[in-house]
């Protein structure tokens, strides 16, 4: 599986269906919980990259332990925002111990770089959680009404915990946003006015605040 450059930025060939995953991530409890449920393909060298979704959509994961740490995590996701070749999605474990630290990665990566950011509780709900991106991925291709249907009733805890941390959203409006918008693609791709609807002005502002990508 070549990548096109040194620095390991470019695009990553991806079987249909599986997923890449950095070799540090081997016997992991993330990598546990996706196996048995997609196929995974181990690599040596993804830096900075964790995990490569599709050929052009790579996962950067932050640990507690990463935040924790200080902003080393920084030079990673700015060297996948600077790759033209790459869609990086930000996943990051926010728990009680990491959790002062949150806004401040949130700032950096939302309003800063511009990339989406998607929290996490454990690396049990970041493996239900990567699943379903890869899902999407996969039955995106489809326009299938009635598969669009029965996917918006039936949500990832994960997907649906994820929408509920969105500033203003909460329990009651993420169900109605995940019927809506049944993958974190299409939402994050909402605009206001299509948000409006659903969640009313105030939050629909919030919510395109939050997955807002500068062009």
């Amino acid at each position: 599986m070549e990548r096109n450059t040194p620095d390991g930025t470019g695009p990553m060939h991806v079987p249909f269906g599986h997923i890449v995953a950095n070799e540090k991530w081997r016997g992991s409890q993330l990598a546990q919980g996706m196996q048995g449920k997609i196929k995974l393909v181990f690599e040596d060298g993804l830096t900075p990259v964790d995990f490569y979704l599709s050929s052009r959509s790579c996962i950067l994961y932050i640990t507690e332990a990463d935040l924790v740490a200080g902003n080393g995590y920084r030079k990673r996701l700015v060297r996948v925002r600077n790759s033209s070749k790459l869609q990086g999605i930000v996943v990051v474990e926010k728990t009680h111990m990491s959790e002062q630290y949150f806004p401040a990665v949130q700032k950096f990566t939302v309003l800063d770089l511009g990339m989406v950011l998607l929290p996490v509780a454990s690396q049990t709900e970041a493996s239900c959680l990567i699943i379903q991106l890869v899902e999407e991925q996969t039955k995106e291709p489809n326009k299938n009404p009635l598969l669009r249907k029965k996917r918006a009733l039936i949500s990832e805890p994960a997907l649906l915990r994820t929408v509920q941390q969105i500033p203003g959203v909460g329990k009651v409006k993420a169900p109605l946003l995940l019927q809506r918008f049944p993958s974190i693609q299409q939402l994050s791709n909402a605009s206001i006015q299509e948000l409006e609807p659903v969640v009313g002005q105030s939050v629909a502002q919030h919510i395109h605040a939050f997955f807002t990508q500068s062009r």
